[in-house]
């Protein structure tokens, strides 16, 4: 019976999986041979092929791709971050890393009840902009309840961090050049503002090697900072979720684990790392499979989502994103020069 069950659900998703598979090839194809990030671009396919999550035959398959294969990306980003490498950046770099996250989270949930709206779209907003972009926004989201306001905001935060990164990718590096910081300072500013990876190491390439070597490890320290921000989220979820009501029905009654899978397999794969236990053809193979376990995620995410329902969230979130970029820019930018980071 067990190999039957699993038989009927392999069956089951391969028509969404292979959907998204499609969509993430497409991406890909694009994202070498005209630039521009390989995210952005499965989203955009996924969002323009909406219909076919209304066929039913294909809903197990993207769901599978939305839910499944997005915490196994999460989970293998700690193959790259050891324990030596947050230890190298120093204590005040590292307090400046955690302050600014810690701002932009509480700027996102301030903005968030300031413009009415629900604490959930401010903690994925302020994650995505203070952690690592798209993929801090599906982390957050996958403790989060999932509601369809949820899954249409996570969407508007993908598109949105994905975008200024790209911006900031451009600009950051002519403005610190008018500043003329050395080179661990300009790397500093760019890991700890620039919200996806890929773009803090193009935006580092722009400036020197030296700088790019600084600003990935900056930004993987942030990275670092996605496993106990989601786990608070998570426990802070299941916590209102228990206490909500005095006799929630079986439907009602939460879901979401105190400590995920993921962020366990996270934490794992840093100790391991940290270790040197990984040889680099792991590391490697390990890297890439991310990558692709949050293209494929970020297609079924789109496809599941149509543009009608993005428009029904306004200008607000729009207003989040722009005002917690800047705080977490002006902020590291302040302690950069004000406390001379980097720059002896």
């Amino acid at each position: 019976m067990g190999l039957l069950s699993v038989g009927v659900s392999a069956r089951a998703i391969f028509p969404g999986l292979l959907i998204c598979g499609l969509v993430a090839l497409s991406a890909t194809f694009l994202s070498d041979h005209y630039g521009g990030p390989q995210l952005l671009y499965a989203l955009l396919l996924g969002l323009a092929l909406h219909s076919l999550f209304k066929q039913d035959s294909n809903q197990a398959g993207i769901q599978f791709c939305a839910r499944t294969v997005l915490r196994l990306g999460v989970g293998l980003l700690g193959v790259r971050i050891t324990l030596g490498q947050v230890s190298d950046l120093g204590i005040e770099v590292g307090l400046v890393l955690v302050a600014a996250v810690a701002l932009t989270l509480v700027t996102g949930v301030l903005l968030a009840r300031w413009l009415r709206r629900p604490m959930s779209e401010g903690l994925l907003s302020g994650g995505a902009v203070g952690i690592c972009g798209a993929s801090a926004a599906l982390a957050i989201a996958s403790v989060l309840p999932p509601t369809r306001d949820n899954e249409r905001f996570t969407l508007l935060v993908v598109v949105g961090v994905t975008l200024l990164s790209t911006v900031a990718m451009v600009l950051y590096p002519f403005f610190l050049n008018t500043l003329a910081l050395t080179p661990l300072a300009s790397g500093v500013f760019l890991g700890g503002t620039i919200h996806d990876v890929a773009q803090v190491v193009a935006a580092g390439m722009m400036m020197g090697q030296e700088t790019a070597d600084a600003a990935t490890v900056v930004k993987l320290f942030r990275v670092v900072l996605l496993l106990p921000v989601v786990l608070v989220i998570s426990w802070a979820c299941r916590h209102w979720a228990v206490n909500r009501t005095t006799t929630p029905s079986p439907l009602e009654r939460p879901q979401v684990p105190l400590i995920p899978g993921f962020l366990l397999f996270f934490l794992a794969l840093v100790m391991l790392a940290s270790g040197g236990w990984l040889p680099d053809q792991a590391v490697s193979l390990a890297t890439d499979t991310s990558r692709w376990c949050l293209v494929l995620a970020i297609a079924a995410s789109g496809i599941k989502t149509s543009l009608g329902e993005l428009e029904k969230l306004g200008w607000q979130p729009v207003l989040m994103l722009l005002t917690e970029t800047v705080v977490i820019a002006a902020l590291v930018l302040a302690a950069v020069l004000v406390f001379q980071i980097g720059q002896h």
